[in-house]
C-alpha cells in the first residue's frame, strides 16, 4: 500500500521570457552567459533544457574569431551527449557565424575505441580545423598522452562539469587543476547541478576562485516558460513489491519516464525483466511490438493503446531499435510518438523528451546529481503541458527486515534530496542586515503597505526571481570570495549540510536537540571545511546566509502546505507569500531567531503523517541507538560560541540557564575544563 507524502508544489508565472530570442538568436540564459564571453575561466550553472549547449557555441565562436584562441575542444561525459553539439546554422537566427564540426572531429560519432580517438585528438591539435567534440574519457587519455602543454591557447569546454572532482583520484579534476595552474587555456565549465552525490568538492577553493560564475536559476527558467506553470515534487512510501502498487502513482494518461530500481538495490526484485512485464501487465493487455519502433503496444481498460519504450531489455538489437526510435529527430514534436518510457540506467543525463510530464523513480538514487538530472527530464516546456511532477517511490523501512539500517539511510537520503530540490526551485535569496540606513531596493515589491522602515522587510522581484530580505544582526561578507559564495553558492553549502548523515539524523529524530547545535555548530563545521581560506568573520557570514536560505524556505513551505485550501496563496505566489508571512508574524526577523529553527522540523512533520507509526518508531530506535556523547571538537566549537556570548553579554553561559542553547554552550566549556583538568592530573 502506498501513502502519499504532501508534495511540494512550486508555481510559476509562465511569462515566456526564458524562451524568447533576441536579435542574435539568443534566449535569456544564453544572452546572460554570452555577456561573460571574455572571461578566461567561466562556470555556467544552469538547469537542464535551459540551452547551455547553444550558449557554449556562441561563446566558443567569439573566442575563436575575436579572442585569438586557436581551437575549441568540447568535452562531454558520454557519447550520446555529443549530438547536442552537432552543426547549428546560428546565422539563420541572427548570429554572425554558424557552428560547424567536421564529421571526423566529432569523436562521439566516430567508430573505434578510445585508443584510436586519442590519436585523432593529436591529429586535430596539429590541424587548422577549429572544433572537436569528445568524451571525458578520450580527453583524459589525450592529456595523459600529449601533456597539458599541447592544449595551450585553446578553449576547453567541459559539459556536465559535476563529473569533475577535486579529489586527487579524479583524473579529469587533476588534469583541469593542472591546466588552470599552467594558465594557458580558456575553460568554460557547464553544469545543471554544481554538486556531487558523494559530497566531494568539484574544484579546489583556490581554483574555484579563478572562475567567474554565471548562474541561471530553475526559478528564472521555469518562470519564463510559455506553457509549464507548476512543478510538483513528492515522495511516496510503499510496502511489499512496488510493481504491485505502481498504478497508485503511475497515471497512464501522463507522459511518463519510469526509472525502475537498480538490481542491487533494496527495492529491486532482482529480476528486472519480470518487473517490466509486471508493469506492462498492470497497465493493460499486451498487443505485441511495433515493428518499426520496437515500442510495446498495450491496450488499457478504457480502449487506448499505449506505446511503451522498454529500455531495460538486454537484447542489443531490440534495445538499439527502441533507443533509435526515441532519438528520431522527425518525431521530436510528435506528442503521440511514445507514452511511457521504462528505463534503468538510461534516459537521464542529456536525454531530451519535451513531452515528459512525470518522472517516476523507484528506489533512492545514489546521488543528488542524478535526481536533479532525472527531474530535468520533466521540466521541458511543451505546448499544452502546464504541469509536471517528479515522484520518488521508496520502500518503507520494515521493522522485521535485517536491512532496516539501509532502509533508514535511503529514507534520510530521499528527505535530503527533497530539501535540496525545494531550495533549488525557490527564487534566489539576497540577505542584508537591517540598519538605520536600510531602505527599499528599486525593482522590488514589498507587499501590501510597501516598505516599512521600522521593521525587517521582504521584497520580491518578479523580473529577476529574487528576494531582498532584511535580517537584524546579520553578518555581511567582506571579501570578494565570501560575497561570491553568498550570492552564487549557498545551495552548494546547503547540499553538503543536508547530506551530512549525523546532521539529518539528529535534526529529524533527536528529541533533546537544541537547533543551534545544527544551525551554528553543524553548519559552521561545513562552512569551515569547505572554505578554510575565509577568515572567521566571513565564515560566519556564509554560515548565516546558508541557514537563513534553508530555514526561510522551510518556514515558507510549512505555511504554503497549511494554506493549501486558501485560494489567496495559490498561483505563483505561495512560496513568496510564505516567506513574507513568516517575516510579518515574528516580532523581529533576526539571525538568532533564524538559528533557533530546526531545519528538518517540517520534513519530520511530513514524515510523521505519511510513514506508518511502527516504521517511524523503528527508524527512531535505529538512530537513537547510535547517539554519541559530546566530542572534543564539538566542545571546542561550543566554547568558541561561548566566547562570542561573553563578548555580547559580559558573562559566560550558565549551565543552569533555562535557555537550552546557553546551557549547551556552558556544557561545552565545562567539558573542555574537565579535559584540561584530567590532562593536568596525568
Amino acid at each position: 500500500m502506498t501513502q502519499q507524502v504532501p508534495s511540494v508544489s512550486v508555481n510559476y508565472a509562465a511569462n515566456g521570457s526564458s524562451t524568447k530570442s533576441n536579435e542574435l538568436g539568443m534566449r535569456e540564459m544564453q544572452e546572460g552567459a554570452y555577456e561573460k564571453r571574455g572571461e578566461q575561466y567561466l562556470l555556467i550553472k544552469s538547469p537542464p533544457a535551459s540551452g547551455k549547449s547553444r550558449a557554449l557555441m556562441f561563446i566558443a565562436l567569439d573566442k575563436l574569431h575575436n579572442q585569438g584562441l586557436r581551437q575549441a575542444i568540447v568535452v562531454v561525459p558520454e557519447k550520446s551527449i555529443g549530438s547536442s553539439f552537432n552543426d547549428e546554422p546560428l546565422s539563420k537566427y541572427g548570429f554572425w557565424a554558424d557552428w560547424t564540426v567536421q564529421p571526423r572531429w566529432n569523436l562521439c560519432n566516430a567508430p573505434g575505441g578510445d585508443d584510436g580517438k586519442v590519436g585523432a585528438v593529436g591529429k586535430f591539435l596539429a590541424s587548422d580545423d577549429k572544433v572537436l567534440v569528445c568524451t571525458h574519457a578520450t580527453f583524459r587519455f589525450a592529456v595523459d598522452k600529449f601533456g597539458i602543454e599541447a592544449f595551450d591557447d585553446r578553449l576547453i569546454a567541459v559539459d556536465e562539469f559535476h563529473h569533475v572532482s577535486a579529489n586527487p583520484d579524479n583524473k579529469l579534476g587533476t588534469h583541469l587543476g593542472a591546466l588552470v595552474a599552467r594558465d594557458k587555456v580558456h575553460l568554460v565549465a557547464m553544469t545543471g547541478s554544481y554538486f556531487r552525490g558523494d559530497a566531494e568538492a568539484v574544484l579546489s577553493p583556490e581554483d574555484e576562485a579563478k572562475f567567474d560564475t554565471f548562474t541561471y536559476t530553475y526559478y528564472q527558467q521555469l518562470n519564463g516558460y510559455k506553457y509549464l506553470k507548476t512543478l510538483d515534487i513528492g515522495y511516496f512510501f510503499y510496502s511489499g513489491s512496488y510493481a504491485d502498487d505502481i498504478l497508485k502513482v503511475l497515471d497512464p494518461t501522463e507522459k511518463t519516464i519510469l526509472h525502475i530500481p537498480n538490481v542491487n538495490s533494496r527495492e529491486s526484485t532482482k529480476d528486472k525483466h519480470r518487473e517490466v512485464e509486471h508493469i506492462i501487465d498492470a497497465l493493460g493487455d499486451w498487443q505485441g511490438a511495433d515493428p518499426i519502433t520496437g515500442f510495446q503496444l498495450v491496450k488499457t481498460p478504457d480502449g487506448r493503446v499505449l506505446r511503451i519504450a522498454d529500455l531495460v531489455d538486454d537484447e542489443p538489437s531490440k534495445r538499439d531499435k527502441v533507443s533509435a526510435a526515441l532519438k528520431d529527430s522527425t518525431q521530436k514534436n510528435n506528442r503521440d510518438h511514445v507514452d511511457i518510457i521504462i528505463a534503468l540506467g538510461m534516459a537521464k543525463e542529456g536525454f531530451d523528451w519535451i513531452w515528459c510530464e512525470h518522472a517516476l523513480t523507484v528506489g533512492y538514487r545514489a546521488s543528488l546529481t542524478e535526481i536533479v538530472q532525472i527531474i530535468g527530464r520533466a521540466t521541458r516546456d511543451a505546448e499544452g503541458k502546464t504541469r509536471a511532477r517528479f515522484t520518488n517511490l521508496i520502500a518503507e523501512p520494515d521493522a522485521a527486515a535485517e536491512a532496516v539500517t539501509e532502509a533508514v539511510n535511503d529514507t534520510l537520503k530521499a528527505i535530503a534530496a527533497s530539501l535540496l530540490m525545494e531550495q533549488v526551485l525557490a527564487p534566489r535569496f539576497n540577505f542584508t542586515p537591517k540598519t538605520v540606513k536600510s531602505g527599499p531596493v528599486e525593482g522590488f515589491d514589498y507587499g501590501e503597505g510597501g516598505y516599512d522602515p521600522n521593521k525587517e522587510n521582504v521584497g520580491f522581484s518578479e523580473a529577476s526571481g529574487q528576494f531582498q530580505i532584511e535580517i537584524k544582526g546579520l553578518v555581511e561578507p567582506k571579501s570578494k570570495e565570501a560575497k561570491r559564495i553568498c550570492q552564487e553558492d549557498l545551495n552548494e553549502v546547503i547540499t553538503a549540510f543536508v547530506q551530512d548523515k549525523t546532521t539529518i539524523e539528529r535534526g529529524l529524530f533527536d528529541e533533546e536537540l537544541v537547533p543551534e547545535e545544527l544551525t551554528q555548530i553543524g553548519m559552521g563545521k561545513i562552512v569551515g571545511a569547505r572554505f578554510p581560506e575565509l577568515d572567521a568573520e566571513d565564515q560566519e557570514a556564509v554560515r548565516q546566509h546558508a541557514v537563513a536560505a534553508l530555514n526561510l524556505t522551510q518556514k515558507a513551505k510549512e505555511i504554503a502546505l497549511s494554506n493549501r485550501d486558501d485560494t489567496e496563496t495559490t498561483g505563483n505566489t505561495a512560496l513568496i507569500d510564505g516567506v513574507r508571512k513568516f517575516a510579518m508574524d515574528v516580532r523581529e526577523l533576526d539571525i538568532d531567531l533564524i538559528d533557533r529553527i530546526n531545519p528538518f522540523g517540517e520534513a519530520y512533520s511530513i514524515l510523521a503523517k505519511t510513514m506508518s507509526e511502527e516504521s517511524l518508531r523503528q527508524v527512531q530506535a535505529v538512530i537513537s541507538a547510535k547517539k554519541v556523547q559530546l566530542s572534543p571538537d564539538e566542545a571546542r566549537d561550543l566554547a568558541k560560541r561561548a566566547v562570542k556570548f561573553k563578548q555580547e553579554r559580559g558573562r559566560l553561559p550558565s549551565i543552569t540557564s533555562p535557555d537550552p542553547w546557553e546551557k549547551k554552550m556552558a556544557e561545552g566549556v565545562a567539558y573542555l575544563a574537565r579535559m584540561k583538568q584530567e590532562a593536568a592530573n596525568g
